[in-house]
């Protein structure tokens, strides 16, 4: 996949939370006016949207929305970035269920062109998260060797597949997400040789490293990374402002980030460097 088309942004981006929530957000959503409410289901909905595209949605200027956007990261409800606004992440990570229910037509983007880079009669390993849960959507149809996974959400997404055989990882089960780890995922990954690992994450460090909170989950990407050929990341914008604590992997190791919004500037340029392309579903 060398020499995939590349894409970027000029905007700088910034990480820090401005606000923190004393009360209920149900109370302070009440004191919102319509065109903030609005705001916040836009970003809920998509995870992350740009100053420009909401000041165009409402019919307003930029400064203005810039104001909205201000407000509603003094209230923890939204987090403020240099051009944007996303999720706010407040250190506290959200729930499985609740991650399923962000950016859903943004993740199936990012599955389809995932999926779109995925050769047939090739071998995949497919990684967890609701993210990677898309891309096993959009693999259905299509004529593979095998996929692995230690997802169980993915593998019961792909159990509807005709043309593909599938198959799960033991270990331990790690979280509502259905994630299995432990030295029995590590030991089947070690066991095989795919074409392509598809690795999701949940932030990126400054050199454009992925990164993740769960050491255990972070283990069993890893073992699959050293058994792949060629390796996809999968991430939506909401995690572009993020650092995760654990490295995953250096940025190089990755072919491409098939993402839904172009990255910021300095997340871009380290990705550049590191040969990674980026690719927009």
């Amino acid at each position: 996949m060398e020499g995939l088309p590349g894409s970027a942004s000029d905007v700088n981006y910034l990480t820090q939370p401005s606000g923190i929530v004393m009360g209920g957000t149900e109370d302070i959503e009440a004191d919102l006016n319509p065109r903030q409410l609005a705001i916040l289901e836009t970003v809920r909905g998509s995870g992350y949207a740009t100053i420009e595209a909401l000041a165009e949605a409402y019919g307003v200027s930029a400064q203005t929305v810039r104001r909205d956007v201000i407000r509603l990261d003094e209230a923890g409800l939204l987090q403020r970035f240099h051009g944007g606004a996303g999720l706010p992440e407040d250190g506290v990570r959200l729930s499985y269920r609740q991650k399923r229910g962000i950016a859903v037509a943004a993740k199936a983007r990012i599955g389809a062109a995932a999926a779109a880079l995925v050769p047939d009669g090739a071998s995949v390993y497919l990684d967890v998260g609701t993210t990677a849960e898309a891309v096993a959507a959009a693999l259905l149809p299509r004529r593979l060797t095998a996929i692995y996974t230690n997802s169980m959400g993915a593998a019961t997404i792909l159990a509807a597949a005709q043309r593909t055989e599938t198959y799960l990882t033991g270990g331990q089960v790690r979280g509502a997400d259905g994630s299995l780890v432990g030295a029995a995922a590590t030991a089947m990954l070690a066991a095989m040789a795919v074409d392509i690992a598809v690795i999701g994450c949940s932030g990126f460090a400054p050199d454009g490293a992925p990164t993740d909170f769960d050491p255990q989950k972070v283990a069993v990407k890893q073992a699959a990374l050293a058994h792949a050929r060629k390796a996809v990341l999968v991430a939506d914008a909401a995690k572009f402002g993020r650092d995760a604590v654990l490295r995953i992997a250096p940025p190089a190791r990755f072919a491409a980030l098939v993402t839904d919004t172009a990255p910021p500037s300095a997340l871009a340029k380290a990705l550049a460097a590191a040969g990674t392309a980026v690719m927009l579903g």
